[in-house]
């Protein structure tokens, strides 16, 4: 139940603050005083979408704040305790929304999300108005309805998980036979592919070894000269660095001979002999590896050239090897795949067959409730339209078979479609006065019509529905007289179970409040701002009075408004 609604820089609300109660409570204004406000105000704080456009002129951001009582036991309750609040306390939500459309949620002090809002709020409150109108008449929406007049979620949502456990089968299924239909084609190519892979021989970082292979011949003759050219300078050359080393190290001998702090240095002279003989030798043997082959050069960039034409057709010319390494050990799996295909589609075909039949028996039991309860509603909602002074009204909630055309489905027994809601589809059918054809509901010109279907269906669904909030956006409209008083008893019949907020622009709907609201716009230091007032008694009358007369009021209207206002009792 909302207790609690604050509104800050919210369209032409400045600051505005309500107290709510159990019972109906009347919120009643001229048109345009800003009571549709109120009520996307209250839809923000049920998830609705804000926008940059609903902040007051002149301000940065618009702020809308409720507080809503929670029962025991409730979805809601269960997720608050997992979040770590106390349930008892209620939910606080605000909504801060910036002119700059970065906009904010907070549920209980704590920055939120709109999915965990959603969640929070899902059976919080609903708005009946020209909303519930557009719902109504959405024909996808009717066997929602009915499934939920009759108890079914819970055995359609069984059947969805029926549905959702068949369909990954069949779209694999789907795939097997479109492998099997190109079978042959594919194994052709698959073995082509894997034969000339396997004739290609191809090793781990095969590409790098041959790059490198391939640098190193095409510089085989500078690399020939630097290792001649070392050996010579070392070794071979006459002053060359072995020579003159082995000359130093003779005069470090006599010296040593003379002074033995030149030991150490000797030591160092004989170790850069063996260095300079150990570098000459090395280069010896490097020289001696280096070929000049025109033709070696060849083979390896030939090579190289038909390694990167198998990663260029398989993998792309930018992948590593070990890609194409990876497809061809893939192209292994596939063909063996395809050797086994009839014994994966027997299995396959055999897990489809009981998916669809364990669907198929929940669908038909889902189906048999559904017509069940269809019978039961078309006959409550006939009952409600001759209260709501539509007494020769023929109300029938259609149940039929899905269709082909009906999205996705899969097929059982006899062509039947099965889908995740079922094997039916609902359609609400109407005959507002005697003569007529029954017809959709969508059908209908009248808005004084479909509100009292709107109405009649809210009223049956009243006691089961576990919303805490009932919200009317002016309801009464195309109606008017006897109907709108009994439109105001059906309401009033509502607020018995659940709190009800009713904005209305009739008397004979006001008079049942329990509640009662004034919604004023008015012009304070050249600003447009609407204020709400809850009425006494005699405010009430007042209320009423302007209600039924318009601008000038007389005692009689007064008095009017007085005995419709004791009548209603």
């Amino acid at each position: 139940m909302l207790t609690d609604l604050s509104i800050r820089h919210f369209a032409i609300i400045d600051d505005l603050s309500i107290s709510f109660s159990e019972g109906l409570t009347v919120l009643s204004g001229e048109t345009g005083a800003g009571k549709s406000i109120i009520i996307n105000a209250l839809n923000l704080l049920l998830g609705g979408r804000a926008s940059a456009a609903l902040v007051r002129t002149g301000e940065s951001s618009a702020e809308v704040e409720g507080r809503f009582s929670v029962p025991d036991g409730s979805d809601t309750s269960e997720i608050l305790s997992a979040m770590g609040h106390d349930p008892a306390e209620g939910l606080l939500v605000r909504r801060v929304i910036s002119s700059t459309d970065r906009h904010r949620v907070y549920i209980n002090g704590r920055l939120a999300t709109m999915q965990l809002l959603a969640e929070l709020t899902e059976n919080l409150a609903s708005i009946s108005g020209q909303h519930a109108h557009q719902a109504l008449l959405k024909e996808e929406l009717h066997l929602l309805f009915l499934d939920r007049f009759a108890g079914l979620i819970p055995l359609r949502d069984k059947v969805g998980k029926a549905f959702h456990a068949l369909a990954p089968l069949l779209e694999t299924r789907r795939k097997k036979e479109a492998l099997k239909k190109r079978q042959k084609e594919q194994e052709e190519l698959l073995r082509f592919q894997k034969e000339e892979l396997d004739a290609a021989a191809l090793e781990a970082d095969e590409d790098a070894f041959l790059e490198a292979e391939r640098l190193r011949l095409k510089n085989a003759e500078t690399l020939l000269r630097t290792a001649n050219d070392g050996v010579a300078t070392l070794y071979t050359a006459e002053g060359a660095v072995y020579e003159r080393v082995t000359q130093l190290k003779k005069e470090l001998e006599k010296g040593a001979g003379a002074d033995g702090g030149m030991a150490p240095l000797l030591s160092e002279a004989e170790e850069l002999c063996y260095q300079v003989e150990d570098l000459s030798r090395n280069l010896q043997q490097y020289r001696d590896g280096i070929t000049v082959d025109e033709r070696a050069l060849d083979a390896v960039e030939e090579r190289l050239d038909f390694v990167n034409k198998l990663k260029r057709k398989y993998v792309g010319a930018s992948a590593d090897l070990s890609a194409l390494l990876d497809r061809q050990r893939a192209i292994d799996d596939e063909l063996a795949s395809l050797e086994t295909l009839e014994v994966e589609m027997e299995g396959l075909d055999a897990a489809i067959l009981q998916a669809r039949e364990a669907l198929h028996a929940q669908c038909v039991r889902l189906s048999d409730k559904r017509k069940k309860a269809a019978v039961t509603l078309s006959s409550l909602v006939e009952k409600e339209l001759k209260n709501l002074e539509m007494p020769r009204a023929q109300f029938h909630v259609a149940v039929a078979p899905l269709g082909a055309e009906s999205g996705s489905t899969a097929e059982g027994p006899a062509g039947a479609r099965l889908g995740e809601a079922g094997m039916d589809r609902a359609v609400f059918m109407i005959a507002p006065n005697v003569g007529e054809t029954e017809k959709p509901l969508t059908k209908i010109a009248s808005g004084g019509e479909l509100s009292r279907v709107v109405l009649a269906v809210k009223t049956i669904l009243a006691e089961g529905d576990a919303v805490g909030t009932v919200v009317f956006d002016e309801v009464d409209a195309g109606i008017g007289g006897g109907v709108a008083e009994v439109v105001g008893m059906k309401i009033k019949e509502i607020s018995h179970h659940h709190q009800v907020l009713c904005i209305t622009h009739l008397p004979q709907i006001a008079k049942f409040g329990t509640h009662h609201y004034r919604i004023e716009k008015q012009v304070v230091k050249g600003r447009t701002c609407t204020s709400i007032t809850p009425l006494s008694d005699e405010g009430r009358v007042a209320e009423m009075a302007r209600m039924l007369g318009g601008v000038e009021v007389t005692r009689a209207t007064l008095d009017h408004a007085r005995e419709m206002l004791e009548n209603a009792g």
